[in-house]
């Protein structure tokens, strides 16, 4: 069952300053402090030398669902979010979240990076406790609705709500911003979620970052998944001087955890079996450092504990003495292990899944977890005491711990799975939105036919899918439909060719060659069509339409809006509509 947590407010001194830094596709040996024998991590062996270190910690298997319960304190799954497209990374408006309990209590708060839990209203981070937000909102690099175009190197993010161009590497840029954000005058504590988008693909980093790993004669993927991981690594050191600099060091907390197990099969994996979206620890299981050298947490050392995640709130709540948000959380404080050489600590069972599809199955890709068990799908048990890196299945030599672990699940599925079948429906109409872009990621669509990418948009895929949506206010709505975004500004039925400095960019990447990847493939469309609301109407498309423009009569309420380009038998989804309420 959740657990309700309340703690005291009275104040007994300053509150500490909070600092998340979550990476993302980072896995638990791709630290030198780890064993990695190649990676070049300077800084966070340091802060890994210097925290309290729980080498039992676990996260989601993808990243969206663990920065739903990271931010939410409760299962990914309760709060409608189990996959990373197709609206099911939405995180329900209902939801509370850690910066609406900071800013609940007093603190100023910041998002700087990769949110990736809706980048509409009410979803997007200004929605959900954020005063100021810099980077992506659905997504990272080059998908759907990220901005056209961008590879990292002087992209556009957005700035609450609103692009903007920025010079220099993305994780750069997000450190910048947080340290603005933190020297910024203000007598209030900030938290700060500095959520960067490394080392997750596409990895485009400076030539002298990649020569060290060169050199050693590592794969072009490894070179580029380190080099990322080093700059990361050489920011965290710079935001520490900083801190120290500003005499802010010693009451800051200061957390680095990343959000699933490592994206390359070929990285070091310390003895761990699967990488990122395995229900096996090695794509679960992650760092957590916590360094906080004014509070009384105790000396630097390892807790081997079970914990997750979903506990990181409830504890921040108790360790900041925020303001209890009476919400029924999942997770529970780690402060008994953090202060108490002896804590009353009781086991527990948590799970882990990656459901990464439309509507959740039971037994799908799940581990659940115990100290010393894993039970994977239902079926294999492994003992992790003796096991660590499950290959031996002892499920039939231990049915009463199956029985109990089955039980647990049972229970809990039948709690977490409640509203499966609910949309979390992006507003349109909304004074909070004047204009809300639509794009193919969030199709309600078959997985295969979700173009989720800007590679798959522009190779034309064929995909065919709707956006549920929840019309705000009543009124006349103009409906326009594109092939290309609108920073990309080209015809509908006409190829996007990119400019030959991010050819090359790309090529570096390792995309793929096939110039119809890179350059963007025409498409036929003599017809655009839109069904709304009870609302079907078509449009004749001409060689040089960019858009396609409906304006209708929308009701108040849910909404689902479907639009296609067609040529004959030939059809497809429009990857981008924009919504906008005529006044």
């Amino acid at each position: 069952m959740p657990l309700v947590i309340s703690r005291p407010t009275r104040s007994s001194g300053p509150r500490p300053n909070v600092i998340l830094i979550l990476t993302d596709d980072q896995g638990y040996g791709d630290i030198a402090a780890h064993g990695n024998p190649v990676i070049r991590t300077p800084n966070l062996d340091r802060l890994h030398g210097e925290s309290v270190r729980f080498t039992n910690f676990h996260v989601d298997p993808t990243c969206s669902p663990s920065r739903a319960a990271l931010m939410t304190g409760r299962y990914s799954h309760r709060t409608g979010v189990w996959h990373t497209i197709m609206g099911r990374n939405f995180l329900r408006a209902t939801e509370v979240t850690m910066a609406d309990v900071f800013r609940r209590s007093g603190y100023r708060t910041g998002i700087f990076g990769k949110w990736h839990l809706g980048c509409n209203f009410p979803f997007r981070p200004i929605d959900r406790g954020f005063d100021e937000w810099v980077g992506h909102g659905d997504g990272g690099t080059g998908t759907a609705s990220d901005y056209w175009g961008n590879d990292k190197m002087n992209d556009t993010y957005y700035r609450n709500g609103k692009w903007e161009k920025f010079a220099g590497f993305g994780t750069d840029i997000f450190f910048d911003e947080a340290i603005r954000f933190i020297k910024r005058k203000d007598n209030r504590p900030f938290f700060v979620y500095l959520a960067t988008n490394d080392p997750h693909c596409p990895c485009n980093v400076r030539r002298e970052w990649l020569e060290p790993y060169q050199r050693l004669g590592l794969s072009r993927e490894l070179c580029h998944f380190y080099a990322s991981i080093e700059r990361v690594d050489y920011q965290i050191g710079r935001l520490r001087r900083e801190l120290a600099r500003l005499g802010l060091d010693t009451n800051t907390i200061l957390l680095f955890l990343t959000d699933n197990g490592s994206a390359r099969r070929t990285s070091f994996n310390p003895g761990m079996r699967g990488i990122k979206g395995s229900h096996y620890d090695g794509g679960h299981r992650v760092p957590l450092f916590l360094y906080w050298p004014g509070g009384a947490i105790g000396r630097p050392r390892e807790i081997r504990h079970l914990a997750a995640h979903l506990d990181l709130l409830p504890t921040l709540i108790e360790l900041c003495r925020l303001e209890d948000p009476g919400v029924a959380f999942d997770g529970r404080s780690l402060v008994p292990l953090l202060r108490d050489s002896r804590p009353q600590w009781v086991d527990r069972s948590l799970l882990v899944e990656s459901q990464r599809i439309q509507y959740p199955e039971k037994w799908r890709q799940c581990a659940m977890m115990t100290d010393r068990w894993r039970l994977i799908n239902g079926q294999e048990l492994y003992d992790m005491a003796a096991d660590p890196q499950q290959t031996h299945d002892v499920a039939s030599s231990h049915p009463d711990v199956v029985r109990k672990l089955r039980d647990d699940y049972e229970a809990l599925w039948e709690e977490i799975s409640k509203r499966d079948r609910e949309f979390c429906r992006v507003v349109v109409g909304s004074e909070r939105q004047p204009e809300t872009t639509l794009a193919s990621i969030d199709w309600f669509a078959p997985e295969r036919e979700v173009p989720w990418s800007q590679l798959h948009v522009l190779a034309g895929m064929r995909g065919q899918g709707y956006w549920p949506l929840e019309v705000a206010r009543e009124g006349k709505y103009r409906i326009a439909l594109r092939r290309w975004p609108r920073e990309a500004d080209t015809p509908i039925t006409s190829p996007l060719t990119i400019p030959a400095e991010d050819d090359i960019v790309r090529e570096l990447r390792g995309d793929p060659p096939d110039q119809a990847w890179r350059n963007g493939v025409a498409i036929q469309a003599t017809e655009a069509s839109l069904r709304i609301g009870g609302f079907e109407a078509r449009r004749p498309v001409g060689p040089k339409d960019r858009e396609i423009v409906f304006e209708t009569v929308l009701k108040r309420g849910p909404a689902e809006l479907e639009a296609r380009f067609s040529a004959g038998a030939e059809a497809r989804g429009a990857y981008f509509v924009y919504v906008t309420r005529i006044e």
